[in-house]
């Protein structure tokens, strides 16, 4: 469509309409090449599948420029430029705003989930043919075909208006008060978009009968790109927050905050259950369950936060997509459920746990609690919703719920992660779980008399910081000892990078501690001008 602005004519909409089509094409004809592939074996179709990859990530890196060009153009005769921009937005704010409102952050799936497959197909271009990487892909592809079938119809990101308006209507105040948000979703959405990878692998190990050790070796580094990306997102979006609410305001058991956390805690469960896998063949069922359910909750945490259903302070862009998302939701449950049950047979480990007190029964342990832990978010984040789809009352679970529920898991979790480090596979003798345990927990006792000599207060607190302590001197101890065996590779190597992980949870569960226990409220009626005190600080009341 052609629009005149400032002495020229502007083709952006049309330009965008057009990769998206590109990119629908594209992800449709991978699909229907890579079946023809594999039930022809001919090797043709799989290099015309590589090209219809190439084909759909191209088309959707022109729609994304051409949003872009839009946004910073001014080009409100474009419905999504017109709703969420405005000529006095900061180029920042203008870039981010292509993620910003619904249509942009389904573009923006789209073209992370592209840039993924891109980045596959170019790892695995020797193994094209290979079954459990066709497979995978079109596996992929399928989801790809979703989401461009979602942005060439009900959520068109490049829809015009017929009289463009002199300026936008902007983004939502929330969404540019702060220069995380040209950060933080993007580092969620590498992290929930890069988890369809590890699921197409274990579609595709479900589907061929690869069932052993091998797809998870394939899975390995998207699994860990996915899950920091998320990581990095959760703490980014907690620290604006932070920035924004102030005094501890970093988490708030929000639905929408929910949605992002039960991927990353059963892709957590995951990133340690996997281990025991590769060590001794064991939890098969239950590694392929986590990686399915882990994807399907991100799928699920798309639903809550794009279709409306529940009430959110980070509620920008609710649909009439909920629907759809639903739909697919419930079909990625159902198909997972069925390939699971139907390779129930093979999938059984040829070992078994000996005993509790060794890694891997500590791996299982992690595994089991970190269930109970989404379980728990989850229900608490959907229960609303169940309440009111059976007598259309409204209610709300709030942080008390989280708070009582969680606490007991997550102490129980810092436990487990300090005592894991000193045990040895299969079983560990008694004498020898003293003997490792000795430093570490001389380590956490110090750090509960320094909380007291700071002025701690109460058992609970104090226990947890001497818990976090533990786990701090049980990691420290590992990486020492890695270092003495392997120099400088023993903390580059996936054990030393997973006790680096748990000095940083230990740190976290410090802040909150910290920032719950020893938290201080005051409640002032100020008029401007007036002055309040609260904890040693000061607050004037400037203006409204």
């Amino acid at each position: 469509m052609l629009v005149r602005g400032s002495g020229s004519y502007i083709v952006t909409a049309l330009l965008g309409t057009i990769g998206v089509a590109i990119g629908f094409v594209g992800a449709l004809g991978g699909v229907i090449t890579l079946i023809a592939a594999l039930a022809s074996k001919r090797e043709a179709n799989h290099r015309r599948a590589v090209a219809w990859i190439f084909l759909m990530a191209g088309g959707c890196l022109i729609a994304v420029l051409a949003m872009e060009i839009g946004l910073l153009s001014n080009d409100f005769s474009m419905q999504y430029v017109a709703s969420n921009s405005t000529r006095s937005t900061p180029m920042i704010y203008k870039i981010a705003t292509l993620w910003g409102a619904l249509e942009g952050s389904l573009l923006l799936w789209a073209f992370v989930l592209s840039g993924y497959v891109t980045a596959v197909t170019i790892s695995f271009r020797r193994q094209i043919q290979d079954r459990l990487v066709a497979w995978a892909l079109l596996t992929i592809l399928a989801v790809c075909v979703f989401f461009f079938g979602l942005l060439v119809g009900p959520a068109d990101p490049f829809g015009t208006l017929p009289v463009a308006p002199l300026d936008g209507e902007g983004l939502n105040p929330l969404l540019r008060n702060h220069p995380l948000m040209a950060i933080h979703p993007v580092m969620l959405y590498l992290g929930y978009v890069g988890f369809t990878i590890p699921f197409g692998f274990a579609v595709a190990a479900l589907v061929t009968g690869r069932l052993g050790e091998g797809w998870l070796v394939s899975t390995r580094i998207w699994t860990l790109i996915a899950w920091v990306s998320l990581t990095i997102g959760i703490l980014l979006g907690a620290w604006w927050s932070y920035e924004v609410l102030g005094w501890g305001g970093y988490w708030a058991w929000d639905p929408v905050e929910n949605a992002s956390f039960l991927p990353w805690l059963t892709g957590t469960a995951f990133i340690h259950s996997v281990l025991v896998q590769e060590r001794r063949g064991m939890l098969r069922v239950w590694n392929l369950s986590l990686l399915l359910t882990t994807f399907a909750l991100t799928i699920f945490g798309t639903f809550l936060t794009r279709s409306g259903v529940i009430d959110s302070v980070h509620e920008f862009s609710a649909s009439s997509l909920g629907p759809l998302l639903l739909g697919f939701f419930g079909l990625i449950l159902v198909v997972s459920v069925a390939l699971v049950a139907w390779r129930g047979d093979e999938l059984r480990s040829p070992g078994s746990i000996d005993s509790p007190l060794s890694r891997e029964g500590a791996f299982l342990a992690n595994n089991l609690l970190f269930t109970l832990f989404a379980f728990i978010v989850l229900l608490g984040t959907v229960f609303p919703l169940i309440v009111e789809a059976i007598n259309d009352d409204q209610l709300a679970v709030g942080r008390p719920y989280f708070d009582r529920m969680l606490l007991p898991i997550g102490v129980a979790l810092l436990l487990v992660m300090g005592i894991a480090p000193v045990l040895t596979w299969r079983s560990t003798a008694g004498q020898t779980l003293g003997t490792r345990a000795l430093v570490p927990a001389a380590v956490g006792a110090a750090v509960m008399v320094l909380a007291l000599m700071l002025g701690a207060q109460g058992l609970g607190p104090v226990l947890g910081i001497g818990l976090g302590g533990f786990v701090i001197g049980s990691s420290v101890r590992h990486l020492l000892l890695a270092v003495l065996r392997n120099g400088w590779a023993g903390i580059t190597g996936r054990a030393g990078g997973g006790m680096v992980a748990h000095i940083g949870v230990a740190l976290l569960a410090f802040g909150f501690i910290a920032s719950t226990s020893f938290s201080e409220e005051g409640e002032f009626q100020l008029r401007p001008g007036d002055r309040g005190s609260v904890a040693g600080h000061e607050v004037t009341f400037v203006e409204i």
